[in-house]
Formats: structure tokens, sequence, C-alpha cells
């Protein structure tokens, strides 16, 4: 059986992530999307987005963590060694979701079949970004834009994608 890997990230109008190991801006319903989307499925991260967690692991889901350091282990998660052993721990009945850093989205984008993106549009300062979307292998399924408000001083889209060119 062939797993699902879907990727769910924040990303800025220039590509970046996140700074100081901490999100780019904090944004009450991208928190909720992202709750509900990743409850009950397997989520991936690299070491340093499993440190910044406010909560670890991450409650109501399979958490693997993935390490270069043999032998570590996380409380409450599954340590992979390896972009192997993410592929022999990934669950086969339903999507995994690769949760970052930047290079852990590297990785696996090519292995991706969905993308989940809050574009936010405004640029941050960043010292993480995403890897660049070649958008001609992919086809916006949803879109829905939000404008800015009193809380949130800049306009944002979440976006759902699906991979049409393998």
């Amino acid at each position: 059986m062939i797993k699902k890997f879907s990727i769910i990230v924040a990303i800025s109008e220039n590509n970046g992530i996140g700074k100081d190991n901490r999100l780019l801006f904090h944004i009450p319903d991208d928190l909720k999307r992202f709750k509900k989307l990743t409850k009950e499925h397997t989520v991936i991260m690299g070491k340093k987005t499993f440190e910044s967690l406010p909560v670890k692991p991450l409650p109501e889901r399979r958490n693997i963590v993935i390490t270069d350091i043999p032998g570590e282990i996380f409380t409450g998660c599954i340590s992979a060694y390896s972009i192997q052993d993410v592929f022999a721990l990934a669950d086969e009945n339903k999507e995994n979701f690769i949760i970052g850093g930047g290079m852990v989205y590297k990785q696996f984008l090519p292995y991706t079949d969905k993308l989940y993106i809050t574009q936010l549009h405004h640029i941050f300062e960043a010292d993480t970004f995403f890897p660049g979307i070649n958008y001609s292998e992919w086809k916006l399924m949803e879109r829905q834009d939000i404008n800015k408000s009193q809380n949130i001083p800049f306009d944002y889209s979440f976006l759902f994608y699906k991979r049409i060119i393998p």
C-alpha cells in the first residue's frame, strides 16, 4: 500500500516559515485549522520543530520526530533516524502530515500528494524558508481568503492543493 504524505505549513510572501525556531505570526484560525486537519493522524517533524511546540507531544496525534542522533528519544513520540525510517513508520491508512521544519519539508516535498498552505500576504523577516513549489505540478482545489483585521494586520489565504503530476 502507498503511504500518503501531506504538507501543512504557513508561508509568507518571501517563502519564510519561521524565525528563531518560532512561527512568523500567531493566527488563531490557522491553529484551529491545523488541529482539525491533523487530529487523529500522524504528524512528522524535525527535532527543532518538536522543541518549539508549546505542548509536547501534540495531543490526539501520533507524533514522529526525526533526529540524526542515534538512540535519541522523545517522550510520547516515535523517533525516526532517517527518511527511510519515516517511510516505514508512516500510517498506511491515513494521511501523514509533514509539519516542519524547513529541511523536513524539502526532503518530503517530492513524496507529498497534498499541500495545506496558509499563505500569509505579507513579507516577514525569517531564517527558515519553505522550498520552492513548482505549481504546474499542483491543482488548487480550495481557496479561502481572509481579510486583515484588528488582530491580524495582513490578509491571508487558506489554500489546498493536490498533486496532478507525480
